[in-house]
C-alpha cells in the first residue's frame, strides 16, 4: 500500500502532536541525509535566492520543515473545526479584489507551490467563494482519489489534469458558475509551457491561468500564500503556532493585454507576482521537484 495512504489512514486516530512531530522527523532526516527531495529544494533555493554554503543549507532546512508542516496540516485538515480553519487563515488585499468575486460569472486564480494552498481553499469555501481546482492524476490512482475525496469534502470542486478535455470543463465552469479557479502553475505540467523570466532565470511555467483568463474574458489574480507565525487569542483559537496568510496581488484584466501573444505577456505579468511572493518567504516554496529552468 502506498505510504501516503497509510499515513492518511494511521491520523484520522493519531494525535495531532504525534502527526507534527513525524512529519517534522522524516522531513529532518531528508535534511539531513542530503535525500534528493532536499538536493531538488536547495538547487531551486539557490535559483531564486543566489545563496550558497551555510545559507542555503539553513534556509532549506526552514524549507523542509515547512513542507513536513504542510503536509501535518493535510492530515488534520479532515479534523479541524470550521472555527479553527478560520483561525488559521487571514487575508491580505482581499478589499482591492473584492468587486472581481462579485460578479455572477467566474475569475481565475493562479498561486505558486507556497504555504497551505488546501487550507486557504477551505477557508475560502467556507467565506469567500467557492473554489474550483485541479489536481495532478497520481499514481497510484488510491492516492488521486483520495486526495480528490478530501478537498472535495472541503468544499472544493476538483478536476484531474487531463489536458485539452480539462481547459474545456474550466472554461464552461469559468463562463457559468460563480467560483474562483485556482490553478498552481509555477511548475509546468503540460511540457509545452509559457517561457518566462522569474529571478533573472528563464524559466517554463504553465500557460493555463492566462490562456483560460483571456477565453473566459475574465480577471487573472495572483495569490501569494505563505506561513506566519501566532500568538496569544489567535494561536489558541489556531490550536497551531502556525497560520496561513493569503495576499490578493494586483488583478490582471484580459482587456489590458494586446498582439498576438497574449498569453505569453499575461503569463509573464502573473509570473512576476508569483515571482516576488516566493522570493519575499522563500522557505514556504515547496518545489521539492524538478523545476522547470530553462538552462542555457
Amino acid at each position: 500500500m502506498n505510504a501516503f495512504i497509510v499515513a492518511w489512514r494511521v491520523s484520522r486516530r493519531a494525535p495531532v502532536s504525534a502527526i507534527r512531530a513525524a512529519a517534522w522527523l522524516v522531513a529532518m532526516y531528508g535534511w539531513v541525509r542530503n535525500a534528493k527531495p532536499a538536493r531538488r529544494l536547495e538547487h531551486n533555493l539557490n535559483r531564486v535566492t543566489g545563496l550558497e554554503g551555510r545559507e542555503l543549507r539553513r534556509l532549506s532546512r526552514r524549507g523542509m520543515a515547512s513542507a513536513a508542516r504542510y503536509y501535518a496540516d493535510v492530515l488534520e485538515l479532515p479534523r479541524m473545526s470550521g472555527d479553527v480553519i478560520d483561525a488559521r487563515v487571514r487575508m491580505e488585499g482581499f478589499d482591492d479584489v473584492a468587486w472581481v468575486l462579485e460578479r455572477e460569472a467566474g475569475a481565475v486564480a493562479v498561486l505558486g507551490h507556497s504555504g497551505n494552498w488546501d487550507l486557504i481553499g477551505a477557508y475560502a469555501c467556507r467565506n469567500v467563494i467557492k473554489i474550483t481546482s485541479v489536481a495532478e492524476v497520481l499514481e497510484p490512482r488510491e492516492v488521486y482519489d483520495e486526495f480528490v475525496a478530501f478537498r472535495e469534502r472541503l468544499g472544493m470542486q476538483i478536476l484531474g489534469h487531463e489536458g485539452g478535455a480539462t481547459f474545456r470543463q474550466l472554461l464552461r465552469i469559468t463562463t457559468s458558475e460563480h467560483t474562483l479557479v485556482c490553478l498552481l502553475s509555477d511548475r509546468d505540467l503540460s511540457g509545452s509551457g509559457v517561457q518566462v523570466s522569474m529571478w533573472g532565470h528563464q524559466v517554463r511555467v504553465a500557460p493555463g491561468p492566462a490562456a483560460l483568463a483571456l477565453a473566459a474574458h475574465t480577471v487573472l489574480l495572483p495569490v501569494g500564500v505563505r506561513y506566519e507565525r501566532l500568538h496569544g487569542a489567535r494561536r489558541r483559537a489556531a490550536k497551531s503556532r502556525w497560520g496561513v496568510v493569503m495576499t490578493f496581488n494586483e488583478a490582471l484584466l484580459p482587456e489590458h493585454f494586446t498582439g498576438r501573444d497574449k498569453v505569453d505577456t499575461m503569463s509573464q505579468a502573473w509570473a512576476e507576482s508569483v515571482a516576488r511572493t516566493i522570493a519575499a518567504h522563500p522557505e514556504d516554496w515547496h518545489m521539492l521537484q524538478r523545476f522547470g529552468w530553462v538552462e542555457v
